[in-house]
């Protein structure tokens, strides 16, 4: 796959991961004001990130590059849709949680050498 289908297929989970939580946390079908704005500013951050090429899930990586008001909005998104995910995209959930399981055993693997 390349880097730019890469970002845009992340660009499109981010951004159902967001109408998920507003629909259900804000009782909105469309975004509201607030989400609207936490979907743009993921989805410029997705266009910037310089690790695509080989980042799998921006959890997994070693630089947080949104800014910290956004960084908590988008933690408690994650937070409430991550697991309501497996009813959307069943595949991506198993993906994420096996390359998080890899990443924690590498990282662990690198800090006991």
């Amino acid at each position: 796959m390349n880097v730019q289908t890469k970002r845009e297929k992340e660009k499109e989970l981010v951004s159902l991961m967001i109408k998920l939580y507003c629909r259900n946390k804000h009782g909105n079908a469309y975004l509201c004001r607030e989400c609207a704005e936490l979907d743009e500013y993921a989805r410029k951050r997705s266009d910037k990130c310089p690790f695509m090429e080989n980042k799998t899930f921006c959890s997994n990586c070693r630089v947080h590059c949104y800014r910290s008001d956004m960084r908590e909005k988008i933690r408690k998104v994650m937070r409430f849709s991550g697991p309501r995910m497996i009813f959307y995209r069943p595949v991506t959930v198993i993906r994420h949680l096996v390359a998080t399981k890899k990443e924690k055993k590498r990282l662990e693997e690198n800090n006991g050498s």
